[in-house]
């Protein structure tokens, strides 16, 4: 999608209110750079690979079975059929669609109107007019029941619910009824890639075989115009990462979740706008909590396409400002359970939190073996997360940028740091002196370890990498905080 569109130009606008004329600018600069790159396709599943799935799910691979719990309200029926389609073209065939219909049943009011079983003709009048207007936007009911019926398969179950009690309340009646193993949620206006259960189902079965029960699954996802012809901004996601997600729920779609804990938790009215967010931070603690962090397992394939029309989040993110207050209480419901000392606030980019701790974060989160931040020299990210092969995260980015989806100013665990932005927990200065075989040696009044000591020509990424695989061995985190830059001086 271009970057000159109706809807960019409303964030834009709304950005420049938040955060002024100069981060603006930095912004669309960073922007049109961005479009000028590489353009992303979605691929589609190979007929010849859909047919090799269908075979596997026939031959009985997997007995998993999923309830895909759907809450519809005033949807239009273009986009209820094409959801509904989505689920039917499965190449995995064990499942059920789950339709929480709380759509007012509009032919019976007007089968009352019909026999004046109303006092004010009038009124009765303006509210049919009202519905002939909106008959192209949405669907009443019965309407949504009968285009439910009209697939004939017996795996779509359709629940009319008599009043709409809002977007947590009506899926977790949705939840109440599901039977499957594992329960995933869809918009009512999006739609499933035909491998997505199957992708599920094969993940599923291969951790099993390791001895793991997963009790999360999430995949990659992009987004499609209103027609559902055209995909784009591509979310391809991390392994899972607890502070990236305390930042942001790049979870998100699509996630299924396993029956007895999805029902265990439900959704909590109060967070109506961003209770899927919610839902995942109570599902990460309670199997964090169990010490199965390998339970929570990604999966790195768009499987979920997320519509974006007027009126929608995706489309229009300040039309839901509610949402991510709500948010922003979620992430501060989990801090507060983990019995951090820590305030959720907000970032400069909409819908994006940081957690700002009150006391010493190694006091509060005994996990973390050291905390790292940017390096950065001439105005560019030189140094600071790698990856355990050594590459750094980030780098080369102009400090003004927040990097591919905000990533490069989030909060977030690293597996390795900058020995040049590192503080380590005092407890581990031992390890850290075997490992570089240096002493610890911070520099004054900061507890950031002075880099000067390490000798001439040390190969820091590789120490950095040595470093924090030592700390991840011993079943300690790292934790990189994107506010804690260091500006190296020029020519070092």
């Amino acid at each position: 999608m271009g970057i000159l569109n109706k809807a960019n130009l409303k964030k834009t606008i709304y950005y420049l209110k938040r955060n002024g004329f100069r981060k603006t600018i930095s912004t669309l600069r960073e922007r049109l750079e961005g479009c000028r790159q590489a353009t992303y396709q979605w691929k589609p599943v190979s007929e010849e690979e859909k047919a090799v799935q269908r075979q596997r799910a026939a031959e009985g691979f997997s007995d998993v079975c999923f309830s895909i719990v759907v809450p519809t309200y005033h949807t239009p029926e273009k986009y209820l059929q094409e959801m509904i389609s989505s689920v039917i073209k499965q190449t995995y065939p064990r499942w059920e669609l789950i339709l929480v219909d709380a759509t007012e049943d509009r032919e019976a009011e007007d089968r009352e109107a019909e026999n004046g079983e109303t006092e004010n003709k009038e009124a009765v009048d303006g509210k049919a007019d009202d519905r002939k207007k909106s008959a192209v936007i949405d669907i009443g009911g019965n309407r949504v029941k009968r285009v439910a019926e009209s697939y004939g398969d017996s795996r779509i179950c359709y629940h009319h619910i008599p009043f709409n009690g809002g977007i947590a309340a009506n899926t977790n009646q949705g939840i109440a009824l599901v039977s499957g193993d594992y329960v995933g949620l869809l918009d009512h206006d999006d739609m499933l890639t035909e491998n997505a259960l199957y992708e599920m189902a094969a993940r599923i079965e291969q951790e099993r075989q390791n001895g793991v029960e997963p009790q999360i699954l999430y995949s990659d996802e992009d987004k499609c115009n209103g027609e559902g012809t055209e995909f784009y901004d591509p979310n391809f996601k991390e392994k899972f990462n607890q502070d990236l997600l305390l930042s942001n729920n790049y979870i998100c779609h699509f996630m299924v979740m396993k029956r007895e804990l999805i029902q265990k938790l439900q959704f909590r009215r109060e967070y109506d706008g961003a209770q899927d967010f919610d839902l995942v931070l109570r599902g990460v603690y309670e199997v964090l909590t169990g010490g199965q962090e390998n339970q929570i397992v990604h999966i790195p394939a768009v499987l979920y396409h997320w519509r974006c029309h007027t009126g929608s989040t995706a489309e229009n993110p300040q039309s839901k400002g509610y949402a991510y207050e709500a948010g922003k209480r979620a992430v501060q419901d989990f801090a507060d359970r983990k019995g951090w000392k820590a305030r959720a606030v907000d970032t400069e980019h909409l819908g994006f939190y940081r957690l700002e701790y009150q006391e010493d974060v190694f006091k509060m989160r005994p996990e973390l073996a050291a905390l790292g931040g940017p390096v950065v020299q001439a105005g560019k990210i030189v140094g600071g997360r790698m990856s355990k092969e050594g590459r750094v995260l980030y780098e080369g980015l102009p400090v003004s940028y927040s990097g591919y989806l905000h990533r490069a100013v989030l909060q977030q665990e690293a597996e390795a740091l900058d020995l040049r932005n590192i503080a380590v927990r005092e407890e581990l200065w031992g390890l850290f002196e075997e490992v570089t075989g240096v002493p610890y040696m911070p520099l004054a009044g900061t507890g950031i370890f002075d880099p000067s000591v390490l000798p001439d020509g040390t190969d820091l990424r590789i120490l950095g990498v040595k470093l924090g695989a030592a700390f991840r061995r011993r079943g300690y985190w790292l934790l990189y905080l994107p506010e804690r830059r260091r500006k190296l001086q020029k020519g070092r």
